[in-house]
């Protein structure tokens, strides 16, 4: 079984985003199961239009790299009331809506965790 590694974001900086897609994609490639958690502070990065203005190399390469390779994104519930961001607004329709405990227990048994 691939290792498991958690990648949370929790901010929508470039030195937040970029990290998290590079770490989670990086780990794609070396084919451990990734989860990525979008915290409410980092939320605002997975709805439409938002990756398109960071810079290189290309989040959106990264991001769907991620979903392509059957990685899962979260976006983080409390964000749809906290943020006012709209699920139907997010940038793909295989991102996850949920709360913090079912991302925690699909966590469980992670090799490696990275917080950006």
């Amino acid at each position: 079984m691939a290792e498991k590694t958690i990648v949370v974001c929790n901010g929508v900086a470039p030195s937040n985003v970029m990290p998290a897609l590079i770490f989670a994609s990086s780990g794609i490639a070396l084919d451990y199961e990734v989860h990525m958690f979008f915290c409410p502070a980092g939320a605002q990065a997975l709805v439409k239009g938002e990756l398109e203005k960071l810079g290189t190399p290309n989040p959106v390469d990264l991001f769907n790299t991620i979903l392509d390779q059957k990685g899962k994104v979260v976006f983080c519930e409390l964000a749809i009331v906290n943020k006012g961001i709209d699920p139907k607004n997010l940038r793909d329709s295989r991102i996850v809506v949920e709360k913090v405990p079912p991302f925690l227990m699909a966590a469980e048994g992670a090799k490696m965790t990275f917080v950006f």
